[in-house]
Parts: C-alpha cells; structure tokens; sequence
C-alpha cells in the first residue's frame, strides 16, 4: 500500500525528520500495519486528507505511537456511528484530562497512567496536554486517588472530568465529541481536581448562556448580596455541603448559630429560602453565571 500511496504522493516518508519544523511540514497518519507515514502537505488538497482519513489514521508524530486499541478507538469514533470496529466491550467510560502545556512529557503521563490501572487504559490524545482516557470495563478506581498519585510521582496538576458508563458502542463518538468540546470549559470555573460529569452538567450550561445573561441572572437573583464576597461564600459552601447546616458550620469552623444568621440575612435581602431546594438550584446557577462573567 506505502508504494501505492508513494506513486501518488512522492513525498510519502515512513520516518520522522529531528527537525521539529520540518516535521510540522507533514500530515501524518498510521496505516493498518501500525506503519508511520507523513506526506508533505503542499502535495495534499483537504479532500486528499479526508480520502486518506477514510482507511488511514490521523496522528500527531510528536505523541505516543496508537497502539492497535487506540486505533480502532479512533476509527469507531471518526466513522459512521454504525461502524463497528470495536467488539466484546460491555461496559466503557471516558475520562478527560488535562495538564498544563509544556510541562509533562505525553510519553510520561502514559506510562504513570500504566502503572496505576490493571490494564492497558487506551488514550486518545487532543493535543501534547489533554485529550481522553477509556476505561473499557467497570473498574472500583477514585480519581482523587490517582490525582495526587500522579501529582506526588510527576510534580503536576493534573485535572480530570469523569464521564459516565456507556453500554452502546453506537455511542461513543458523540460522547466523545461532547466532552472534547465542552470539558475545559467546566474544568476552568471550578476548584476540583476530579470532576464527575453530573458536577459538570451546572457549568455546560451556564458557558452556553449569552453574555448579556450572566450579568442579568446574578444581578436578579443575588441583589444586594452580589458584592458581599464572605456570604456568598458562606451560601456556596451551605449549597455544596447539601444543605446541611451542621456539616457545613463544621466545613467553615463556624457556629452554626453564625451561619444561621448568614443565612437569614441572604434570604431577607434577596428573598430567595436557599434553604429549599429549588430555590438553592437557582442561587447555585446565579453564582456560576457570575464566575464566569467575572
């Protein structure tokens, strides 16, 4: 097949140049040998590349080679939705993760990965400091854990958010496509290391709210209370420890008969019971839509 494509392309190489310029001269795929080509992209038109996609990998020639998995990950979610190229996979889940650029090396972070789950986790990679980790069965693993793992192995902050079990491989490429497009957005307005996708769901739809909106919404719900950083910090914490007075007092070193009065003093100036549900949904939204405004 290489002679083939090497009639039509005379560019074709199997090997990387050293030279990182000359590299990025290249679009690179691997073949269903697990051969590495690049072809020079002045010889390719976007319906070459779309051609060759069809039957060939794309990839970065600066990340771990794809392994076989990986790359039949990369085929089930680049083709059709019917496409099956995955098979006797019960259970599967993805993982976003992200560390800062330029300061861990891909090959690093995936062997570390190695070295914590039992089996091989397949990793398709976004860019040289993100990208989708799978797990491809129900696995008893805390993120946390493997957090500060990696931080203590690696000295780096590394951010995960945690998608859901899936059943359907039919599935896994709008999944995919939904936590590559949306899961910086909800690591960047939040405090936690490992989020759950259901703590993400709040932040997805406040980064799709107009601009306009996030300066009305807080504004209407917080009133007074907007510029009163102490208790709305006291609201937030009251919200993420379920609502619960005693846990949260206990959370902020505070008596609870203090946070009582924090509390009748949020709902006497915005007249809103954050007590109730509801109601505490809406305060919890208002306070999203001003962090991301802000």
């Amino acid at each position: 097949m290489i002679k083939k494509l090497q009639s039509i392309f005379p560019s074709l190489r199997t090997q990387a140049p050293e030279n990182q310029d000359e590299k990025d001269c290249y679009k690179w795929f691997i073949t269903p040998e697990n051969e590495v080509i690049g072809i020079r992209q002045t010889e390719l038109t976007e319906k070459d590349i779309t051609l060759l996609a069809a039957f060939l990998t794309p990839y970065n020639v600066n990340l771990p080679r794809l392994t076989k998995k990986e790359q039949q990950w990369m085929q089930q979610i680049n083709q059709d939705e019917s496409a099956m190229t995955l098979h006797n996979i019960e259970a599967y889940r993805f993982v976003y993760f992200t560390f800062p650029a330029n300061k861990l090396d891909p090959s690093a972070f995936r062997d570390a990965i190695h070295e914590i789950f039992t089996r091989q986790v397949p990793i398709l990679w976004k860019d040289d400091h993100s990208g989708i980790m799978i797990e491809e069965q129900i696995e008893a693993i805390s993120y946390d854990q493997i957090a500060d793992v990696l931080m203590s192995d690696l000295y780096v902050k590394i951010n995960f958010l945690v998608g859901p079990y899936l059943t359907h491989l039919t599935d896994a490429k709008k999944y995919y496509q939904t936590l590559i497009s949306c899961a910086q957005a909800a690591i960047d307005f939040t405090e936690k290391v490992v989020l759950p996708y259901s703590d993400a769901i709040p932040h997805l739809f406040v980064d799709q709210v107009e601009a306009k909106m996030l300066t009305i919404i807080p504004e209407m719900i917080l009133k007074e209370t907007f510029d009163d950083h102490e208790l709305l910090q006291t609201i937030e914490a009251f919200i993420a420890c379920n609502l619960n007075i005693s846990v949260t007092a206990k959370e902020l070193y505070m008596h609870r008969n203090s946070l009582q009065y924090r509390l009748d003093k949020f709902i006497e100036k915005t007249g809103i019971d954050v007590r109730q549900f509801p109601q505490a949904m809406t305060v919890q939204l208002a306070l999203l839509s001003k962090k991301h405004r802000d």
